[in-house]
């Protein structure tokens, strides 16, 4: 059985906000890994070499967008290095 994740394992994001109830996979299934952002059948929506920095700073300005000041979208995506996707 597949491990379930709370938060999405690339952006942070907490998987009960996604609107679309998470990612999909090359079969179509739900990923319980992946918010719908960033995976889309069985694949990552971003460029394919993406660094974990550069995944902060999109998130942080996603954030920015929403009127989350840019400390707290800092404080919000500092973990992000720890997510499976960028596990090395």
């Amino acid at each position: 059985m597949d491990k379930v994740y709370k938060n999405c394992q690339s952006c942070g994001m907490p998987l009960k906000n996604d609107p679309n109830g998470g990612g999909t996979n090359a079969d179509g299934s739900k990923s319980t890994m992946y918010c719908s952002y960033c995976w889309q059948n069985g694949a990552f929506t971003g460029p394919a070499d993406m660094t974990v920095q550069q995944m902060q700073t999109f998130c942080i300005g996603k954030l920015k967008e929403k009127g989350i000041p840019k400390p707290i979208g800092w404080l919000l995506t500092r973990g992000l290095p720890k997510l499976e996707r960028w596990k090395k």
